[in-house]
């Protein structure tokens, strides 16, 4: 069979590259790809950004199942115009993307479903904005109601940076784009879990647990990013809280999805905090995470394809998942710069060499090919992805590959997995 996949991250090359491993794939076609993703797929040129041109692509090559990464074409309604369109396609509908496209949505959806999250206040105006924050506490988090590739969450220690949050997003200075709507919310403690299930629209399978990085800086210092890395164990969720989740907050939302006529298949992500409360949502996402994909991929132990195929046809109930024991991680090798400006064109060299320590896959995150050399081409721009039998080994075996590499400005955080190394 002949699969295409929507994306151009480290995300998607993880996609393909579990893909490829499926003996039913006689072809890969990515659009638009990287120069990473290239050595396992053809590579189509498309922007996410628009629609026809998705639609263009996805005429011409004619596939039997789409696998779609990213969730801007999911809020687009790439979904909605390929099952027009009778082409098999993994991934929700705009109505049900609405889930991670809006805050304010998700937010309300989960106050109508009873399923657990911080307390909130959605405001309209900067100046609804200013007077939520005396709802709260300090310190409290101020949330973009709409996409920002990871980077629309603020945490304000004080009513000042709070203030500034809303100005801020209310004018377009923080994210480039002005927003018309925020989410302003109780500040929540506790370890961070990244829950990652699969549904056909009824029924829910849930990933290997992942915990990611979103700071910039060692220690979980400085502005939020895509994500600096990810790992995964198998003592992250014993069986009993995977159980609990999956039946108080998973399977509720893809009951309440369907409940409001908007059937949710696809990979619905559960950001989760663990607090002294209880698993409390921080946030729901309509795709696959990266760099969790990454990690979590690199554990799975059966066929993707079919599991996708599961989802698309309403059978996910035969599906049993099987997972290499152990542990994995993915640390990204980022431009100087990032999350801010960056300069892009570097050549990267030691690819070869990093790619011959055991156990470790490099994932193309921001990468092209110029003159037969890798440059870098993005903020994020390798994923280095390691599984082991432990945490500690998954994590040397990264950096040792992570040790080969060089590119002008290269950085990487050294501390992933930290939290977990330390209550080890």
């Amino acid at each position: 069979m002949k699969v295409l996949v929507i994306g151009a991250g480290g995300r998607e090359h993880a996609l393909v590259w579990s893909i490829s491993r499926s003996r039913r794939v006689s072809e890969i076609v990515c659009a638009p790809g990287n120069a990473g993703i290239a050595q396992l797929a053809r590579c189509v040129p498309a922007s996410q950004k628009d629609l026809d041109d998705l639609l263009r692509v996805t005429a011409s090559e004619r596939p039997d199942l789409v696998v779609v990464g990213p969730e801007l074409p999911l809020s687009l309604g790439l979904v909605d115009e390929l099952q027009r369109r009778s082409i098999p396609v993994f991934g929700p509908t705009q109505k049900a993307a609405q889930l991670e496209s809006s805050k304010a949505f998700a937010k309300r959806f989960m106050q109508r479903h009873k399923i657990p999250t911080a307390a909130y206040a959605v405001a309209t105006s900067e100046q609804q904005g200013l007077e939520s924050i005396d709802l709260f506490h300090l310190p409290l988090v101020i949330k973009a109601d709409g996409l920002a590739s990871g980077k629309g969450v603020l945490m304000c220690e004080t009513r000042r940076e709070a203030t500034e949050a809303i100005s801020g997003l209310m004018a377009g200075k923080l994210l480039g784009s002005v927003q018309s709507s925020i989410v302003i919310e109780e500040f929540l403690t506790g370890e961070e879990i990244s829950f990652l299930t699969l549904t056909d629209g009824k029924h829910v399978v849930a990933l290997a647990p992942a915990q990611d990085h979103k700071r910039i800086g060692e220690g979980d210092k400085g502005p939020n990013t895509g994500g600096m890395g990810a790992y995964s164990t198998d003592g992250m969720v014993d069986e009993q809280m995977r159980e609990w989740i999956l039946n108080h907050i998973a399977l509720p939302a893809v009951r309440g999805m369907a409940a409001e006529d908007a059937p949710f298949v696809g990979v619905l992500y559960c950001g989760l905090m663990m607090t002294a409360r209880g698993p409390m949502v921080l946030e729901f996402n309509a795709r696959f995470g990266d760099p969790e994909t990454q990690a979590i991929l690199s554990r799975l132990d059966c066929d993707l394809v079919a599991t996708l195929e599961a989802c698309v046809e309403g059978r996910l109930s035969d599906t049993e998942l099987r997972w290499k024991p152990g542990a994995s991680a993915c640390v990204i090798a980022a431009s100087a710069g990032y999350p801010g400006s960056y300069v892009t064109g570097r050549r990267i060299s030691g690819l070869e060499e990093a790619a011959r320590v055991p156990g470790v896959e490099l994932f193309h995150s921001g990468t092209a090919l110029v003159d037969g050399h890798y440059v870098t081409e993005g903020g994020r721009v390798l994923g280095v992805t390691a599984a082991a039998a432990t945490l500690d080994q998954s994590l040397s075996l990264a950096y040792q590959a992570l040790g080969r590499i060089h590119f002008e400005g290269m950085y990487y955080r050294r501390d992933i997995g930290h939290r977990s190394l330390k209550s080890a």
